[in-house]
């Protein structure tokens, strides 16, 4: 790997990784036990590494981590090829997504604050919000321990499972916290990156919007989930396992 004297292996990605995870704390998009982002990048022989968040990112350094901090990591040997961090546990979910899909280029894993209520109840996520609708279906998958083999796999089958949509995708992962993808062939591993960085904030503002509706229905104010002007389902719905989204204009914005 060839890099500018003086410099590190892809630094400039991994300050802008360094920056999101601050933007990650200071949005309450994570809590303290901080979850795990990575990115797929390729250097001038072609060849693909993780540029990737470390163990212990916000308990350790509360969100405060610089380039170096951030791990280059060979795939599937997991030799750490530049930063002084140490790899989290989790690398081997991040591995295994990245196997079942080779376009995603980011995996963004964060603790998000609203998201737990839907996560903890097994539920999915009513998806209300216009600016949430091209995620669709927000769904809440089966538990799993964390760090596990056994969450990998699991993981990397729903990722088979989704095809195309994996690429723009928001799950929520049993009582552990929210789960990002974005990437496209051609795009660009800071953009899809940067997606993410989106999809889990707008994810949580959609959690609060979706459960307070829920409120409402408890206590009569409403008859069901609305969005953009259209009841998109009921409580009932949600009980038994559907995944609810504005489809109708979910078609007409295929063109945006």
């Amino acid at each position: 790997m060839k890099y500018p004297a003086g410099r590190i292996p892809f630094e400039y990605e991994r300050n802008d990784l360094a920056k999101v995870v601050r933007e990650v704390m200071e949005r309450r998009d994570t809590n303290i036990v901080g979850g795990n982002i990575s990115i797929k990048v390729q250097d001038e022989t072609g060849k693909f590494f993780y540029v990737m968040t470390p163990t212990m990112m916000s308990e350790a350094y509360m969100g405060y981590l610089n380039a170096d901090q951030i791990l280059v990591i060979e795939p599937h040997t997991r030799k750490v090829i530049s930063g002084t961090g140490k790899v989290t546990r989790e690398i081997n979910m991040h591995e295994a997504i990245y196997d079942a899909n080779p376009e995603i280029k980011c995996v963004f894993h964060s603790h998000a604050d609203q998201c737990m209520f839907w996560g903890t109840s097994g539920l999915n996520m009513p998806n209300v919000t216009e600016a949430t609708q091209k995620l669709k279906e927000i769904r809440t998958l089966n538990w799993h321990p964390m760090c596990t083999e056994e969450l990998a796999e699991y993981v990397s089958a729903e990722i088979k499972k989704l095809g195309a949509k994996a690429l723009r995708n928001g799950f929520i992962l049993n009582s552990h916290g929210t789960l990002f993808t974005s990437g496209g062939k051609d795009m660009d591993p800071l953009t899809a990156l940067h997606k993410s960085l989106a999809d889990v904030d707008i994810t949580e503002y959609n959690a609060k919007v979706a459960y307070k509706q829920t409120v409402f229905q408890q206590i009569g104010v409403l008859d069901g989930y609305y969005s953009e002007g259209t009841k998109i389902g009921t409580w009932e719905d949600v009980k038994a396992g559907k995944a609810l989204y504005n489809k109708k204009t979910t078609q007409n914005k295929k063109g945006d």
